[in-house]
């Protein structure tokens, strides 16, 4: 910026003493020398030349005091200045544009005149040169601030200026528009807030890591959750709080990249890991990781969802599924089995191939040491078997579980051969050898009594769920009765007849198994119950309706029991929910047909039930999920399937809402023919309600 104006004006006013001076001096010369005309003109000439070399430097003062005045006007913040009867000496643009007047109406009032009363800092400005200087010729005296009567709020910073000598010259007020500053900074809080009421809500975890690898926030569902309260866990390093030592050395490599980017490999990611508690004990977690950048420093958001219950749920599904498989494989042998032998190694195999590391069969031999005789096995043996000596007598050597399953006729269990203390130490030790860490005995038995054992070996301990020792003794007892069919083949007839009761009974213990299973995902959901087998009767009538054969409407039937199967994957607080369900909520809701498929897709039935149950949210225009299909690309059975459902959802109550009736849903249904939903099958289920007085069993 130029000089001020006082030092413009102090050189101003030397200038002017400077001529007057020279006058003088002239007059005396004149008067006392009377000196020669030509003097008089030299002297008069200098003179002139003086004045112009002053008049120039006024033209330069002005010049400067110009660019000074057009420095101020510049400045966006608003500036003034006053002397010391704070009479306003001179302001900038943007302060004239506040005080909305005139320049005129301004310069030399007192500033406080300026704008009404209370909204400048008076009392503070009254005393400003009141200050002595400090070492400098401007100091800041006053800091303050101060909303304007037509909106906006300022921060004013006061100088005051002081001449060499330190006398007082005035005062500058400049005066910043925080006006925005404030309204983010209060949105700001307000977004804090929201944040902490959200995460203080949360379900899951919600934990904070700064670039220090210190945890810097830790909601109530973490305390929750890993059993450490705040006051615990803030500031602590997370990585050796929360993380198990094998992961810590994968997060300690990747953390550099990431303070230096914000990305890293889990950036982004839903994955499962495991976590500690406190105490660390390890349990497996749902882990999404985000980053976000604080003071120039990039932070990690993490949101942990503790799994253990969905994964107790998963594993008691796995082992249901795993026996579920064996149990249909076994069945489908035993319809085509035609070689005792042939049985009993396809059986074996089928174990020993669904999950399972060794299963054999061994049969009762009546001689003096009444041996157990192995017939057959598969899967991982080598050499297990022979080490054994295996024995059905009531002796030391017969105090082993195929012996204690022959004399009792039931099913024994060692669910963890390391730890149990009644397992043969000689056993044990080979069995450990080996892999295997539990063991199930099966008995064979027939009218006549137990025959035979079935054994299954597995790699873990704790391996037989309730659920899967009932439906492998099932299979033990199916394997017998197999046996026993096989041994009366020369009574073909009643052999034949007896095998045709046996299938159905099968088929009917595997569909009631399934229907079981069923039944868990409405137990969970009592708002539905009752909702698959009310679309199973609707899908039922619709294929008789269309003619279809009754093995196909069979199979229908039992599809529709299971067609919501996958919904057990779906947390119980959402299938329940009474309000709206969000986004999210729904994306879970979806996967359901998906969950169902993985589930039965093993399962030998003779229809294609997991398909169906894949299928039956297609529509035709490919709208449906989860895989989008068109037309003839999806079953005729799952068409069937979708209307039923939507029909029996429509009309039904849910938590969310009132049953909209049977006619809501018809007309929904007529109003989608051809576009979501098969014609013919939409006909055929109009027929049934409107012209045969179809209704459904409550």
């Amino acid at each position: 910026m130029s000089d001020s104006p006082e030092k413009l004006h102090r050189e101003l006013e030397a200038a002017r003493r400077a001529v007057a001076e020279l006058q003088a001096r002239l007059e005396r010369r004149e008067a006392e020398h009377r000196t020669s005309a030509k003097e008089l003109e030299d002297n008069r000439s200098a003179l002139l030349f003086m004045l112009e070399d002053l008049e120039a430097g006024r033209k330069k003062i002005e010049r400067a005091y110009q660019e000074w005045i057009a420095a101020l006007d510049a400045v966006d913040d608003a500036i003034f200045l006053h002397d010391a009867q704070f009479r306003i000496l001179r302001c900038n643009q943007a302060y004239r544009k506040c005080a909305g007047i005139p320049f005129k109406e301004i310069i030399g009032r007192p500033y406080w005149e300026v704008f009404p009363k209370g909204a400048g800092p008076t009392n503070a400005c009254a005393t400003l040169h009141h200050h002595p200087p400090q070492g400098g010729k401007e100091k800041v005296v006053a800091e303050e601030e101060l909303t304007l009567p037509g909106g906006g709020i300022f921060f004013c910073r006061n100088f005051e200026a002081h001449n060499t000598e330190g006398g007082y010259l005035f005062s500058v007020h400049v005066m910043e528009n925080v006006t925005e500053r404030k309204r983010i900074e209060a949105a700001l809080r307000d977004s804090e807030e929201k944040f902490r009421r959200i995460s203080e809500s949360a379900q899951d975890a919600i934990i904070m890591m700064g670039a220090d690898q210190r945890i810097s926030f830790w909601n109530a569902a973490a305390e929750r959750i890993f059993g450490y309260t705040a006051e615990e866990a803030l500031g602590q390093e997370l990585h050796s709080l929360i993380v198990p030592p094998l992961a810590r050395v994968a997060f300690a490599q990747s953390f550099p990249h990431f303070q230096q980017s914000g990305e890293g490999p889990l950036i982004g990611k839903l994955i499962e890991v495991s976590a500690l508690r406190k105490g660390g004990k390890e349990f497996p977690v749902e882990l999404s990781i985000s980053a976000t950048q604080l003071g120039g420093q990039w932070h990690a958001i993490s949101i942990v969802r503790d799994i253990s219950e969905r994964k107790r749920t998963e594993n008691a599904l796995h082992h249901l599924n795993r026996a579920l498989k064996t149990l249909g494989t076994v069945n489908h042998a035993l319809v085509y089995a035609t070689d005792e032998n042939v049985l009993l190694h396809t059986v074996c195999h089928a174990i020993a191939e669904d999950g399972y590391q060794l299963a054999w069969v061994g049969y009762v031999q009546h001689d003096v040491n009444k041996t157990i005789k192995v017939m057959t096995h598969a899967g991982h043996e080598a050499g297990y078997l022979e080490t054994l000596g295996m024995t059905w007598a009531d002796n030391e050597r017969g105090q082993g579980l195929c012996g204690q399953a022959i004399r009792s006729s039931t099913t024994q269990v060692c669910q963890n051969i390391l730890s149990d203390p009644d397992f043969c130490v000689t056993w044990r030790n080979e069995a450990l050898k080996r892999g295997y860490a539990s063991i199930i005995s099966l008995p064979l038995a027939s009218e006549e009594g137990v025959f035979g054992v079935l054994c299954v070996h597995a790699a873990e301990a704790d391996a037989f769920t309730v659920g899967e020792i009932s439906l492998l003794d099932e299979m033990a007892a199916d394997l017998a009765f197999g046996v026993s069919m096989l041994r009366l083949r020369l009574e073909r007839d009643w052999a034949m007849k007896q095998s045709q009761n046996y299938l159905g009974g099968l088929r009917d213990s595997l569909e009631e198994t399934v229907r079981a299973i069923a039944l868990t995902v409405e137990m969970r959901d009592p708002y539905t119950a009752g909702h698959q087998r009310r679309v199973a009767d609707l899908a039922t009538a619709i294929a008789t309706q269309l003619g279809l054969p009754a093995e196909q409407v069979h199979g229908i039937h039992l599809a529709g029991v299971v067609h919501d199967l996958g919904k057990i994957n779906i947390p119980a607080e959402i299938l329940s929910k009474p309000g709206k369900i969000t986004d999210l909520e729904f994306s879970l809701i979806k996967i359901h047909p998906q969950a169902g498929y993985d589930i039965l897709k093993d399962i030998n039935f003779p229809w294609p039930i997991a398909q169906m149950v894949l299928q039956h949210h297609e529509r035709l225009d490919g709208s449906g999920y989860p895989q989008g299909l068109k037309g003839d690309a999806i079953l005729l059975e799952a068409r069937i399937l979708s209307v039923a459902d939507v029909v029996e959802a429509m009309s039904s109550h849910r938590p969310y809402r009132p049953g909209l009736g049977i006619e809501v849903a018809l007309t929904e249904i007529t109003k989608q023919r051809g576009s979501h939903f098969d014609p013919v099958v939409v006909d055929a289920c109009l027929v049934l309600f409107r012209e045969q007085h179809y209704s459904f069993n409550i």
